[in-house]
């Protein structure tokens, strides 16, 4: 077995994912080199610094590079493992698209040698790790491919990541893992190596199993949350109080409803339950009708936050947070970013937008007349209020400075916060609460 010092290990793509995944392998004392397509990440990360928002990533990553452990570059080399992190988007009518995935397997094709482990990490439709392995296969006929009745000279297996945007570098370690190998035997062999440096219980089973199950865990999600928006726009027909009916209903012992907000949002659970979809429409109205009423809901808001607006003719608008989630940098998929720019393409300058985790607008905000304003000029110059994402920020403003202002908080974290009344999208009125 390879020791730690002397195993050579790639990662293709460091974001979100991939950066704090090399850094984790890095710091077990392994050669680590991270493979982008952007230069300018590579500059980043060789000079020690980081390109995305994540808990203690600036100090682990500058650590692993002052020490040699961890270099970044454009251009593959030979190692004993390739990770592969690289993006899976949607393409049209949301089929998904695993091109980068088959380009960076291209990439690992021309330096693969006998020994090596190829591991998939990217979110992936079922069946992506077979076409991982028949690309290979295709591309380098002189060495046996995984499944030969003769045996094989590499192995390749699929482990999704399971980790939470500002905990990854804590559930990269803590989190279980599942493994799934193309035969047994690949799965033992990446089971060796997520021992290294996971504490968590890594469990093996086939590749198919594994992809479906990082797919599962996000449709599962996207379902109950569809539930709880679902609720909060029968809440508001009903003229209730969504968040007081979901609290008082997780008083049952066997009821928790999840928290409704202006969409979802994320790489994973606002795209992973479309690959499921995808692979077998026949048999996923559920899934794909909770893809819709999530999606819906973001067209709620902004119907909800216009009217809002329109009842207020002149007054300046603050849309408040364009991430995903609380606390984080990343923009991916984010209901709150497309409320925002909605709004701001139909209300100009009017529009300011609070986002402590941005040092300028995203290219959505183009030539709409927005700008980008700290919060506290906000609170002084704004009588609308559009509470977007739940930032500990935003979360700290006591009622005395928002007590006069016309707020529509679509994430339940100012629950003490005055009413008044204003028209709904469909012109009836209504509490913006």
């Amino acid at each position: 077995m390879i020791s730690d010092v002397e195993l050579k290990v790639v990662v293709l793509g460091l974001g979100y994912i991939g950066l704090p995944t090399a850094a984790v392998i890095a710091r077990t004392g392994a050669q680590v080199l991270g493979i982008d397509v952007h230069q300018s990440v590579v500059d980043t990360v060789n000079s020690g610094k980081v390109h995305i928002e994540e808990v203690d990533l600036d100090g682990l990553v500058s650590g692993v590079v002052a020490r040699g452990n961890l270099r970044a570059a454009t251009l593959i080399e030979p190692a004993d493992v390739f990770v592969i992190a690289v993006p899976t988007p949607l393409g049209e009518n949301h089929e998904p698209n695993i091109g980068y995935v088959l380009k960076a397997a291209t990439n690992v094709a021309a330096v693969l040698k006998a020994g090596d482990t190829v591991i998939l990490e990217s979110t992936s439709p079922v069946g992506t790790t077979e076409q991982v392995r028949d690309l290979l296969t295709r591309l380098r006929p002189d060495l046996k491919a995984p499944g030969n009745t003769d045996g094989a000279d590499y192995a390749i297996a699929y482990c999704p990541e399971r980790v939470l945007p500002g905990r990854i570098l804590v559930e990269l370690i803590d989190n279980d893992r599942v493994i799934g190998g193309i035969t047994p035997r690949c799965a033992r062999k990446a089971l060796g190596f997520y021992r290294r440096f996971v504490r968590g219980a890594c469990v093996t089973t086939t590749a198919r199993a594994a992809e479906m199950t990082k797919l599962t865990e996000n449709a599962f999600r996207d379902v109950n949350i569809a539930f709880a928006n679902e609720l909060s726009l029968i809440a508001d027909t009903m003229g209730v109080d969504v968040w007081e009916v979901i609290r008082l209903a997780n008083r049952h012992p066997r009821v928790n409803i999840l928290q409704p907000g202006p969409g979802v949002g994320g790489h994973c659970i606002a795209v992973d339950p479309w690959f499921l979809v995808a692979a077998d429409r026949a048999n996923t109205p559920l899934i794909r009708t909770a893809r819709e009423v999530n999606d819906r809901k973001t067209d709620h808001v902004i119907a909800q936050a216009a009217a809002l607006i329109e009842s207020m003719p002149g007054a300046s608008i603050a849309c408040l947070g364009l991430a995903f989630k609380a606390n984080i940098d990343d923009f991916r998929e984010s209901p709150a970013l497309k409320v925002a720019a909605a709004l701001a393409e139909r209300f100009g300058s009017r529009v300011k937008i609070v986002e402590p985790y941005a040092v300028m607008l995203p290219a959505e905000f183009d030539g709409a007349g927005a700008h980008l304003i700290d919060l506290d000029s906000a609170i002084e110059s704004c009588s609308v209020m559009v509470v977007l994402v739940d930032h500990d920020l935003f979360r700290s403003v006591p009622l005395e400075e928002r007590s006069r202002k016309h707020v529509l908080d679509t994430r339940g974290i100012w629950p003490d916060q005055p009413q008044r009344r204003s028209p709904d999208a469909a012109g009836a009125l209504r509490l913006a609460s």
